[in-house]
């Protein structure tokens, strides 16, 4: 699963974590990538959704704080019910732009070695265009490998989703922002082979909490070497 929780702020307006946390256990995934982790917006003696989330969610869990300061933190997490062995946070961030990360892990799995990239890009076309060579980089010769996170791209023309379907052969198509009537792919599962990608969806259930709706996809047990 991905998705972008808004900082656990809903339609509401009010932060609400439990409500975010209920959802994705009913999806019960193995893996979740989480953008907008915010704690500034924690309401008064709340739990700080850096320490709750993995707590909440997984076993194992990257934290990739972006944006750092005396009122809290914020960025995104990769948590995971499989081990990390290995981990590293890239700064994919451009000058005079919002603070960027990408969390890189490599998982073990029943389905064998698995690496994780997990993002949240930029809002302008010159950001993106950056990023994404960075994150072709970041996934250049570990497949199998899935790629996922808020990408931020409407834009065909030099698209992240034009490069990025170059080299990593599977994806999801989903409309999924603004998450009321979602008009934008900007939340995807990226696949490296393509056959490791099987069914995914969103849940529309999830307008209510986030401005973005979660995409959730299941991976091909067995041999995905090829």
């Amino acid at each position: 699963m991905t998705w972008n929780i808004h900082g656990a702020v809903g339609h509401n307006p009010r932060f609400d974590l439990e409500r975010v946390v209920a959802l994705i256990r009913r999806w019960d995934p193995d893996i979740v990538a989480l953008q907008e982790v915010d704690s500034r917006r924690a309401l008064a003696g709340a739990a700080n959704p850096f320490d709750y989330l993995p707590r909440a969610l997984g076993i194992h869990a990257i934290g990739a704080r972006s944006i750092t300061g005396a009122d809290g933190d914020y960025g995104q997490m990769l948590i995971s019910r499989f081990p990390i062995v290995a981990h590293d946070v890239h700064d994919i961030s451009i000058p005079e732009r919002e603070p960027r990360r990408a969390i890189r892990a490599l998982l073990t799995t029943p389905i064998g070695p698995l690496t994780v990239i997990a993002t949240h890009l930029g809002l302008s076309i010159r950001e993106r265009r950056d990023q994404v060579r960075k994150l072709i980089d970041l996934a250049a010769g570990r497949a199998p490998l899935v790629m996922v996170g808020d990408f931020n791209d409407w834009f065909w023309p030099g698209s992240v989703r034009k490069a990025l379907t170059r080299v990593l052969g599977g994806r999801t198509r989903y409309r999924t922002y603004p998450s009321r009537f979602p008009l934008f792919r900007f939340d995807r599962v990226y696949c490296c082979p393509g056959t490791l990608l099987m069914k995914s969806g969103v849940d529309p259930a999830a307008r209510a909490l986030s401005d973005h709706l979660p995409v959730i996809a299941d991976l091909r047990a067995g041999d995905v070497s090829s």
